[in-house]
């Protein structure tokens, strides 16, 4: 929907964008008033509007299968049939509702949708953060462990590197945020947010490997506080980004110019409907990692996994057969959610509905959507969820290092 020259493709298409509404309403235009509205209609299938409204239609479709498949505990319930089989008809649903999208009026739509989008993708920005710290969690833990069994430099030198390499790739986005970001006197918001994150990053890092922490927590290292405060910086960046102030948001744009003496007014910010950013890939491939990691540990019955698994025992398929068991074309075939299902239904669709807004907000890059919908605006609220995302992301990281020497009681292992 954002490929560019994707619209000026379909005016080579005869008819495709004169048929979107049906024929009957050109037969009265004058030429000059037809070739307006065709390229009206054009314009709806294209472009941010229609991000949209297909990531409506996406979430839309999660959220009905996730009220549907509320308190499914076992493949006894007729409904498991639905989550496993049916994919013609789910498809065809799917794609019934995108198309249907593209009918609402515009209106408030925009508006209304974009602040669903907000609140949906800082959920899944949360989601992500979590995985995020399980994973440099269990990053670390994994080559110290390697490295104590069997002594090889590699390890150590591994983990060096990284910390080293994260910790300066930080660094170096702080002090081009001094310089870009923040330089004018007008810009005292940015210049808070990247001294408060740069505060709490040292802060958090000099916490992990307090002798307090290292005593009920021996594999707490740099490592993990480094990922930390890489993905802060990266957040704080993306925050700035969103600042409809264009002296204290030039735009990477702007910032290339600069760089090959070329003059710009600070406009590389304002996006047309085809246009795209590292921002945005960035952005994109943290959702992949995020998608990706998350479908691992749940296969693995993790701790993150435990996000999307029920409370009820799983059947592992290897602990033996049943007399129901029945061997077809080869293979042992049996229903191993008999007795509970291996990940809640449910929840799986409302991440996957999150997700959807999380790609939306993230191809519209959290813009605020103008009234003609040409074009889309920075947008101060999509500042404050991402700012506050990175202040979420440190406290919880140092949750999990204070959790242990706070609740002695309690199992972390």
């Amino acid at each position: 929907m954002l490929a560019p020259g994707l619209r000026g493709k379909l005016d080579d298409i005869p008819g495709l964008c004169k048929n979107f509404l049906g024929d009957g309403i050109w037969d009265h235009l004058s030429e000059k008033k037809y070739q307006v509205l065709k390229e009206e209609q054009c314009d709806e299938v294209v472009g941010y509007l229609a991000v949209y409204r297909v990531c409506f239609g996406m979430a839309g479709f999660f959220a009905l299968f996730c009220i549907l498949m509320i308190k499914v505990n076992s493949s006894k319930d007729p409904r498991s049939k639905i989550q496993n089989g049916f994919w013609l008809f789910k498809v065809l649903i799917l794609i019934g509702i995108c198309v249907g999208a593209f009918f609402i009026p515009r209106g408030d739509f925009g508006t209304a949708w974009m602040w669903i989008g907000l609140i949906g993708a800082f959920l899944f920005v949360l989601i992500q953060l979590i995985l995020l710290i399980d994973f440099a969690h269990g990053w670390s833990e994994s080559w110290v462990e390697k490295y104590e069994e069997t002594e090889a430099k590699c390890y150590y030198i591994g983990l060096m590197f990284f910390t080293i390499l994260f910790y300066l790739l930080s660094l170096t986005g702080i002090i081009l945020f001094y310089i870009f970001y923040a330089k004018e006197e007008e810009c005292g918001l940015h210049k808070f947010f990247v001294s408060f994150n740069l505060i709490l990053c040292v802060a958090m890092s000099i916490i992990s490997i307090l002798p307090r922490i290292q005593e009920h927590q021996p594999r707490s290292g740099l490592l993990q506080a480094s990922v930390i405060t890489g993905y802060v910086t990266y957040l704080t960046w993306s925050a700035m980004s969103n600042n409809p102030d264009k002296a204290c948001n030039p735009g990477l744009a702007y910032i290339a110019n600069m760089q090959t003496n070329q003059t710009n007014t600070g406009d590389g910010m304002k996006m047309s409907g085809t246009s795209f950013d590292w921002q945005s890939i960035i952005a994109l491939i943290i959702w992949l990692f995020a998608v990706l990691y998350s479908s691992i540990r749940t296969s693995t019955n993790s701790q993150v996994g435990k996000l999307t698994l029920s409370e009820k025992t799983i059947l592992q398929s290897d602990t033996g057969s049943s007399d129901k068991d029945e061997e077809k074309g080869g293979q042992h075939v049996w229903d191993n959610e008999e007795d509970g299902v291996a990940y809640s239904y449910s929840f799986f669709h409302f991440m996957l509905a999150l997700g959807s807004l999380y790609v939306m907000m993230t191809l519209t890059n959290w813009y605020k959507p103008s009234s003609d919908w040409k074009t889309l605006n920075s947008n101060m609220a999509a500042v404050w969820v991402k700012i506050i995302s990175s202040w979420l992301c440190i406290v919880l990281y140092l949750w999990t290092l204070i959790a242990p020497v706070i609740l002695q009681n309690r199992e972390f292992s």
